[in-house]
C-alpha cells in the first residue's frame, strides 16, 4: 500500500482564500464576543453595586488598558455583525458563486474596517 501523506505539514505554506479567512475570523470574532460580554457584565454589576463602585468604573473607564479592551470587545461585536450579515445573505442565495464569495469578502473587510475605525474614535 502507498503512502501519499505529507511527512512534514508546514502550515506556513497554506494560503487561505479572502472568504476562508473572513469565515475563519467570524468564529473568532464570536469567541471574543462572548468573553468580553463576561468582562462588560462584571463592569456592570460593579457600577451598580454602589456609587463607589461606579466612581471606580468611571475611573477605569479612563484608562487606556480599558478602552483597548472596550474597543477591542467593539471590533469583535462589529466585525461579527457585518460577517453575520453576509452570511444570512448566503444562506437566502445571494452571493453564493465564487465571485459572489469573494466580493462578499471584500465589503466585509471594508465595512469592517471603517466600523472598527469609527468604533475607535467614539471609545477614544
Amino acid at each position: 500500500m502507498k503512502d501519499n501523506r505529507p511527512v512534514n505539514l508546514d502550515l506556513s505554506k497554506f494560503h487561505f482564500p479572502l472568504p476562508a479567512i473572513t469565515s475563519i475570523l467570524h468564529r473568532i470574532s464570536g469567541v471574543l464576543i462572548f468573553a468580553g460580554t463576561a468582562v462588560l457584565l462584571w463592569m456592570l454589576a460593579e457600577s451598580l453595586s454602589s456609587p463607589q463602585g461606579y466612581e471606580r468604573v468611571s475611573g477605569w473607564l479612563d484608562t487606556t488598558a480599558v478602552k483597548v479592551v472596550v474597543w477591542a470587545i467593539l471590533s469583535g461585536l462589529l466585525y461579527h455583525l457585518i460577517a453575520g450579515i453576509r452570511h444570512l445573505l448566503m444562506d437566502a442565495g445571494i452571493g453564493e458563486t465564487l465571485e459572489g464569495g469573494r466580493r462578499g469578502a471584500v465589503l466585509i473587510v471594508v465595512f469592517a474596517v471603517i466600523s472598527i475605525v469609527l468604533a475607535g474614535v467614539w471609545v477614544w
